[in-house]
């Protein structure tokens, strides 16, 4: 980057955590559901599987892996064409309805104020892209699945965005824009999730939003912010 173009880049840095931050639901899960009452999923199936994992996830023990291999399935079955119009669906049926308002608010003032803003998620980049871009939200670092001749091959490109990888993703997303995380005056990062702290802690403000258990009491014990985005919880 040019000298005159980094003097007029963003300093302040805002990045948001997805599913239980942004929305009100987890945006893999209501994938599987989607498809689930579409017939492509057996219910059984994918619930005896997925209980496992979401305990694991809670308990900080995933082994991100083995959930992106059973989470990808569907997209190495199915023909594109059919995909992109289940997704269509699924976000009108399935995410529309989890969008929380006072989020939309948080994200608009950093819009505003001229902040580098970015959706920070594990979830894979097919189903959250749509979903970034209802907040009006350009830039989304996310788990890439891999495509190889325009069909999804099950398996992810590079490091999964999850816990630790979260914020190697996010470095190397800024590195390919010239910048690092240091360079900015101040940094800000929204989460639910205690698997983010290895983010959450290389901010200059971390947020807790809506926190599990186990980020709440970090955040108490270190004198983060903790706040709720869902109106029915006030």
């Amino acid at each position: 980057m040019e000298a005159g173009s980094r003097r007029h880049a963003p300093q302040r840095l805002t990045l948001f955590d997805l599913d239980n931050t942004l929305i009100a639901g987890d945006s893999d899960y209501g994938w599987a559901q989607f498809l689930i009452e579409a017939g492509v999923l057996d219910a059984e199936a994918y619930e005896r599987h997925n209980a496992g994992f979401f305990a694991d996830y809670k308990a900080g023990t995933l082994d991100i892996h083995a959930f992106l291999e059973f989470q990808f399935r569907p997209l190495r079955e199915h023909d594109p064409a059919e995909l992109l119009a289940w997704r269509e669906r699924f976000v009108a049926e399935k995410i529309v309805p989890m969008l929380l308002p006072d989020a939309k608010t948080v994200v608009d003032q950093r819009l505003a104020a001229g902040d580098l803003v970015a959706v920070v998620t594990a979830t894979n980049s097919f189903i959250t892209r749509p979903i970034a871009g209802l907040y009006g939200i350009a830039h989304l670092v996310a788990t890439e699945p891999e495509t190889i001749n325009g069909r999804f091959t099950g398996r992810t490109v590079g490091e999964p965005c999850f816990r630790a990888g979260k914020l190697l993703r996010v470095k190397h997303w800024l590195a390919a824009m010239d910048r690092n995380l240091g360079e900015f005056t101040e940094s800000w990062f929204y989460s639910d999730s205690h698997n983010d702290l290895p983010l959450l802690s290389s901010v200059t403000h971390p947020v807790a939003v809506d926190p599990d258990p186990l980020l709440h009491e970090h955040a108490s014990a270190h004198g983060w912010p903790v706040m709720t985005w869902r109106r029915e919880a006030k």
